[in-house]
């Protein structure tokens, strides 16, 4: 595992920076969770299992909140420089990142309550049900390369995503041409069209995390690089 962090003086530095990274992670721990079980809850008409996911959101912005005073006070307190400050400015763009993942996660649940009380879409589930997963998996991926520090895993969920964003387009023509054929159809469907809305933006906000961390580590802003750069440019960090 590569590691980043410096050996200060201040061990109450360190021990801040360490209780920063914990928060973060287990913010993620709380946000994944929130992800996987809202596709389930969807998938299998569970309306508790949809209130709890809602219910997590409370914890989710409360973490946010600690996160964010934190990075706020070991910034005036210690004015961190080079890696300890990336690590800083990192986690609070990554935090938001997670942050926004809740909201979508919270809109799923928020739709599957619709559908299992005004009555299943006639399509959409098998899409929501592929998709669901690879946007599952791109999810925690990135949080295992936030909390390994790993390049390699990060330009995988990058990439991942450009296969999200195609299953993404395909399933709403889909969806869209059904409900041309069938406009009885229409309430229900755009439901399930939301809902495929939500996954692909979480695949989005997992994409924009590692390369937060890609920042972290190298210090290179590539919020606006392609994949294929960006694996370039892990390969470079690996040489140096």
């Amino acid at each position: 595992m590569r590691e980043l962090t410096t050996d200060h003086i201040s061990q109450q530095f360190n021990s801040e920076l360490e209780t920063l990274r914990q928060h973060f992670l287990t913010m993620g721990g709380v946000v994944e969770n929130q992800v996987s079980d809202a596709i389930h809850a969807l998938l299998e008409s569970d309306s508790h299992l949809a209130e709890e996911v809602k219910e997590k959101d409370a914890t989710v912005n409360q973490l946010d909140g600690i996160i964010d005073e934190e990075c706020t006070r070991i910034l005036a307190k210690r004015q961190p420089a080079a890696t300890d400050l990336r690590m800083i400015l990192s986690i609070s763009k990554a935090v938001a990142e997670l942050e926004r993942m809740g909201d979508e996660a919270k809109k799923i649940a928020d739709h599957a309550l619709k559908l299992i009380h005004e009555g299943e879409s006639p399509r959409g589930y098998v899409e929501i049900s592929r998709i669901g997963q690879m946007v599952a998996r791109m999810v925690r991926e990135s949080l295992d390369a936030y909390a390994r520090l790993d390049l390699d895993l990060a330009v995988s969920v990058a990439k991942a995503d450009r296969t999200v964003d195609l299953e993404y387009k395909t399933a709403i023509r889909s969806l869209i041409t059904y409900m041309m054929e069938d406009p009885r159809s229409i309430s229900r469907v755009f439901n399930v069209i939301w809902v495929l809305r939500s996954l692909e933006r979480i695949g989005d906000h997992s994409r924009h995390l590692c390369q937060h961390l890609v920042y972290l580590i190298n210090g290179v802003n590539v919020r606006h690089v392609p994949a294929e750069e960006l694996e370039k440019i892990a390969q470079d960090e690996k040489k140096a």
